[in-house]
């Protein structure tokens, strides 16, 4: 495994240096000839500017002077026809002669070539082509029908009366192929006879493959039939055949027939087919397709997959993927499971004052650590998945508005699994009852309601015996963690998951005023009140047999009323220095936002409220309060008043350099030096201890023209901690104390929780995206068009900012993406320190115009180890292309070929092979 991973990384740093060297270079293949039907100019706009209007005839019946030409009977419709160099006409036998850039129109059919020749008696068209003084073929006829095109490379009769045809060597393209044969024949119906044909789906006019037959048929418009035929390869035959072939030759959304399966090995499960069933085109509006699968050793699958589409209302998918496995031949580690998930996508198109959507992403535990995914790379390397089904509507005429949401939260490491059923909330827009008045701060009052109510089922085992206490919780760290224990999801536990089920009401009423003062300063105040209505509470007691605390729930309908007010104030200040004439850099600006203001919440724990108990915690006698609410779905009221100074402090930094120009005048352009810089604690001056909150600090900036992005922040601790002996464990361990650090000679503290990431980019073209920026152009999106933030939304959107699919650019000849993080936690009671670091790196690349090299991999330098990797190649075969990934270490080692032909009526014509070592 060791020697993998040199040699993975070797190949990893000799893809880096090769590409970044030759994407210098612009590679240029000898192009290939291609077969393409060209466009056929309209007779006027093509011929009126060489011709004149003596040589565009129109010959029609009842016309009278065409009636000396073309005799009456045969022909429903107007005749055109023109040539470039001549028309002759011979009365006596009948004919006209065209030649040089001729066509010829009648109905849905048009005719070009260099030589034509009409015979009015038998309604029959003749084309060829003209050789010319050194024995080439030149304008060789081109014929149209309908959507049909034919390219003839020798000549043609046609009889526009019976629409009947004989062809010497043509090509023409039905849906996405084409076909070829010495001698075609089609008759009235659309329908072609060819004679030593062949059926490709590449335009080249030596194609790179192609299907022979001595005899084909093509049904317009429905399929293509052939008797006996064998494969070729760039001219070579192949002992490849079968008895006839069917190929569907018909409108994508009309199609339905048979699914290829593909073929390989896994060393646990066996040879497998995969993915053999069938394609169901229903209508134009829904599509199913349904594959099974099965493993040498004892496996199956099966798998349906259907697409929905109504256009202008909405569109989506449904997956499901259900799998099977018995295996008893390894007996030290036999495979044995069953395994399903699902896939549901819905998205509706902005239409009337209502919308539902859904994104269901959910299965057995099992299923991302067992079925090896190849073609879905990120689905294996994730632990956590979420679902949404939300329904929205908005009431025409007045400022309501509600939304019901189905959640579902999953982490197929731990096996815990959440569920929301529902989540309804009902909300009212603030209203500013007195906008009419002159008084700004009554201008400005307004007040709004939001009303939410929620049913959680979560299989997280409940301690039902003994309290645990809410302000002691364990201060772990990942190295510490351990997975809590759940219940398994199952029918016969459904009775217990829904005993524990969690449910509660809330509604809040804010109501706010913003109003300036003393000129420069903004100021605003609030008031918040928020109900919370639970069906039960916590009656708690002194268990003296086991000495311990417990609980018993008391059924009855319970309400939990608490507020808050504040006021805030702030302002802006902008600090300028410029420089001399003779610098790039003409000035420097600093924008600082402080803002100062007073908060203040009562102590709900008061007796009076009712919402906290006092219970003997010991046989000392000792005491505790707990709220009657604790572990409940919105908890309880806020413990202990709060009479708090809240300040904050905004920074940015930007530049203004000047852009000298040879052409034109000198330009300016900003640019930022440092993006943000925040700062912001608050100080409690009734709680007994720990007065001022810890610190918080952000900041962000970007260098190089948006080629890194750096982001840091850390939470500071102004307290002093004190070393103590734990004989229990027979370690140090570091508290922190309620005295400041600086008091102590401590300087101004300890930082308790820092984090650092880089991220970058680099190509040709500059500067992309990077996941910071895309976050956040995402988030302010959201928030624009009205949306409320949760952790739905911030999982789905930090999921999509992490994406790597959403930065290979297949335009560029190669893209770098890099990043660094760097993570540090202290815990204040403990004292010990945990340090996690990781690289992550991606890109792609491109050797040559046909060749592509992507790959994503990473180091835990805490570790030592690298990361899950995978190397990905992508070759264009111009008619085929071929794709090969490779996870060369991890749960996950396997590789994946797949060659196939472009062609979507041919997909599933292919050439697979795919092993995987997962079960090593």
């Amino acid at each position: 495994m060791q020697n993998i991973k040199v040699a993975y990384l070797s190949f990893i740093l000799l893809i880096i240096s090769l590409g970044a060297s030759m994407a210098q270079k612009t590679f240029r293949n000898p192009a290939e000839k291609e077969i393409i039907a060209p466009e056929l100019p309209s007779p006027i706009d093509s011929i009126s500017p060489t011709l004149p209007d003596s040589l565009i005839l129109n010959d029609s019946i009842p016309s009278i002077d065409s009636a000396k030409v073309v005799p009456k009977g045969d022909i429903e419709t107007t005749i055109r026809y023109a040539a470039q160099d001549s028309i002759l006409s011979n009365f006596k036998e009948k004919k006209v002669y065209l030649y040089n850039k001729a066509w010829f129109e009648y109905g849905d059919i048009r005719l070009d070539a260099d030589y034509i020749e009409i015979n009015w008696e038998k309604n029959e068209l003749y084309a060829s082509g003209v050789k010319d003084s050194t024995g080439t073929v030149q304008g060789s006829p081109i014929f149209k029908e309908g959507s049909s095109t034919y390219e003839i490379r020798k000549d043609m009769r046609y009889n526009f009366k019976t629409s009947k045809a004989i062809i010497s060597d043509v090509v023409t393209e039905q849906q996405e192929g084409l076909l070829r044969g010495e001698t075609v024949k089609k008759d009235d119906e659309g329908n072609v006879y060819l004679s030593h044909g062949f059926y490709t789906t590449c335009n080249l006019a030596e194609p790179h493959w192609h299907i022979s037959s001595s005899k084909i048929k093509s049904v317009e418009g429905k399929q293509t039939i052939s008797g006996p035929f064998n494969l070729y390869f760039n001219g070579i035959p192949t002992p490849v055949g079968l008895p006839f072939g069917f190929i569907p030759d018909q409108k994508e959304e009309q199609v339905s027939g048979i699914i290829i399966p593909s073929y390989g090995e896994e060393r646990r499960r066996g040879f497998y087919l995969r993915d053999f069933g069938y394609y169901f085109a229903f209508n134009d509006y829904i599509h199913s397709r349904l594959t099974g699968e099965i493993y040498s050793k004892g496996g199956y699958g099966v798998k349906a997959a259907t697409a929905y589409k109504k256009r202008y209302r909405y569109s989506g998918g449904f997956n499901v993927d259900y799998q099977q496995f018995r295996s008893p031949e390894t007996e030290a580690n036999p495979l044995d499971y069953t395994t399903i998930w699902v896939n549901w996508s819905h998205s509706p198109e902005s239409r009337g004052n209502s919308r539902f959507s859904a994104s269901v992403n959910a299965g057995t535990t099992n299923y991302n650590n067992l079925v090896v995914n190849p073609t879905n790379y990120m689905r294996n390397t994730n632990s956590e998945f979420t679902s949404n089904i939300s329904y929205s509507k908005t009431f025409t005429g007045t400022p309501f508005s509600m939304s019901a949401n189905l959640r579902h939260s999953q982490n197929v490491q731990t096996d815990e699994v959440s569920l929301v059923l529902p989540n309804v909330s009902v909300n009212m827009n603030r209203q500013t009852p007195f906008k009419n008045s002159k008084f700004e701060p009554l201008k400005t009052l307004n007040f709004a309601w939001n009303f939410e109510l929620q049913n959680s089922i979560n299989n997280k085992v409940v301690q039902e015996l003994g309290i645990e206490n809410e302000y002691l919780q364990n201060d772990a760290f990942e190295d510490d963690y351990e997975a809590p224990d759940v219940i398994p999801f199952t029918w016969a536990n459904l009775p217990k998951l829904f005993k524990q089920a969690e449910n509660g009401f809330r509604q809040s009423i804010p109501v706010s005023s913003n109003f300036t003062l003393f000129k420069y300063f903004t100021g605003t105040a609030g008031f918040q009140y928020t109900e919370l209505w639970y069906l039960d509470r916590i009656n708690y007691f002194y268990n003296a047999p086991e000495e311990r605390v417990d609980r018993i729930l008391e059924n009855g309908f319970s309400r939990v009323g608490y507020y808050n007010t504040s006021f805030n104030m702030a302002t802006n200040i902008y600090g300028f220095y410029t420089f001399g004439k003779n610098s790039k850099i003409e000035a420097i600006r600093h924008h600082v936002q402080p803002t100062i203001g007073m908060s203040f919440t009562p102590d709900f724990s008061d007796p009076k409220y009712g919402y906290y108990q006092t219970v003997q915690v010991d046989e000392e006698g000792n005491t505790q309060m707990y709220s009657r609410f604790q572990g409940f779905l919105y908890g309880g009221a806020p413990r202990g008043e709060s009479r708090s100074l809240n300040i904050s402090i905004r920074n940015t930094l930007e530049a203004k350099k000047r852009i000298e120009s040879d052409t034109t005048e000198a330009s300016t352009k900003k640019f930022p030096l440092l993006q943000s810089f925040n700062i912001s604690t608050n100080y409690n001056f009734v709680a007994d201890s720990f007065n001022l909150a810890p610190i918080s600090m952000s900041t962000r900036t970007t260098f190089f023209d948006n080629k890194i992005s750096v982001a840091l922040s850390a939470t500071l601790n102004p307290y002093a901690t004190q070393a103590y002996y734990n004989e229990s464990t027979e370690e140090y361990y570091t508290r922190r104390t309620s005295e400041y650090a600086w008091k102590n000679g401590q300087g101004i503290g300890s930082f308790s929780r820092a984090n650092l990431n880089i991220n970058g980019s680099y190509n040709p073209r500059g500067a992309e995206k990077t996941p910071a920026d895309t976050r956040e152009e995402l988030t302010n999106d959201f928030l624009q068009q009205g949306g409320q933030m949760n952790d739905f939304v911030e999982n789905e959107i930090e999921r999509i900012a992490n994406d790597p699919s959403q930065y290979i650019d297949w335009s560029i000849p190669w893209n770098i993406n890099y990043g660094y993080n760097l993570s540090y936690s202290k815990s204040d009671n403990s004292g010990k320190t945990n340090i996690t670091q990781a690289i992550n790196l991606s890109g792609d690349i491109s050797f040559s115009e046909k060749w592509k090299v992507n790959f994503n991999t990473g180091l835990d330098l805490s570790t030592q180890k690298i990361t899950q990797s995978m190397i990905g190649i992508a070759r264009d075969l111009h008619c085929w292309q071929m794709n090969v990934s490779w996870i060369p270490f991890g749960s996950f080692t396997s590789y994946n070929i797949d060659i196939r032909v472009k062609a979507s009526i041919l997909q599933d014509l292919k050439v697979s092979r795919r092993r995987s070592f997962f079960d090593y």
